[in-house]
């Protein structure tokens, strides 16, 4: 009997030095404050914040660049051990702000919004803060700077990554071709995330146009919900295994990618 209490008692510290590191939920917004409490700082010191806006993307839903860094760090949390923080839905749309159930914020709004929120996950004690970006343009400069501010004023390290620029080598690894704004690439890991969110049934070719090479011309709107980073590449194919392949890639990179930014930063003692 006694030897059977042992082994129940074994099991529980065992259960509970499991549990310290694993919390509940890797997402902020699903977690109790006493469990983040428990983990962070001391056992988490890195978080993800994923950010985006809402715009047109050809035949997948207009929140492709929310879905798709949300389902990206919820991909890659565990094994980066770092939390999520709640998607920021809401950005500086740009040239396609015209289309129907777009949205534009201002630069003015969004980036001392941005940067309260950077401010206050570095407060609540996270060394590490990563933002998974998933719209371009005018919003990638505003969250380097914004980052780059806060690293310095506050001691934290900070990381933003487009991760269909950074991918760029995983779309010609998968597809042998280029992809685009709602293209081959965007849309295939979308797919692999949610095929319920690509229509393909509205599909034409037509609504796809090449971006102009520099001084050429300019548009605005932009005439197409999607952008062909190459002319005659990067249409989507809607091929299930590809977008699959695609989204682990992708994610796998990514993943390595951080975590050899923080090795590099701890390395040198930042």
């Amino acid at each position: 009997m006694k030897k059977l209490l042992f082994s129940f008692s074994l099991a529980l510290i065992a259960h509970a030095a499991l549990a310290q590191l694993n919390p509940s939920s890797r997402e902020m917004d699903r977690i109790n404050w006493m469990e983040f409490a428990d983990f962070v700082p001391e056992h988490i010191t890195t978080v993800l914040l994923p950010t985006g806006t809402l715009e047109p993307h050809g035949v997948i839903n207009n929140g492709a660049d929310n879905t798709a860094p949300t389902a990206m760090a919820k991909d890659i949390a565990e094994n980066l051990n770092a939390l999520i923080a709640p998607t920021l839905n809401y950005g500086i749309t740009g040239s396609m702000a015209a289309f129907p159930g777009a949205f534009q914020i201002t630069e003015e709004a969004y980036r001392p919004f941005i940067r309260d929120i950077v401010k206050g996950l570095a407060k609540n004690g996270f060394k590490n803060i990563i933002i998974l970006n998933g719209h371009g343009g005018g919003q990638t400069k505003v969250l380097q700077e914004v980052a780059a501010e806060v690293a310095n004023e506050l001691g934290v390290r900070t990381l933003v990554l487009n991760w269909w620029s950074f991918a760029s080598d995983i779309t010609f690894e998968v597809f042998d071709e280029d992809g685009g704004h709602a293209g081959l690439n965007e849309t295939a890991y979308i797919q692999a995330i949610d095929p319920t969110l690509v229509h393909k049934e509205k599909y034409s070719t037509d609504m796809a146009t090449a971006y102009p090479a520099s001084g050429t011309w300019s548009a605005s709107p932009f005439p197409s919900s999607i952008g062909l980073y190459k002319e005659g590449q990067g249409y989507p194919n809607f091929d299930q295994a590809q977008a699959d392949e695609y989204f682990k890639k992708v994610n796998s990179k990514v993943s390595a990618f951080i975590q050899d930014i923080i090795k590099k930063w701890d390395m040198a003692g930042l």
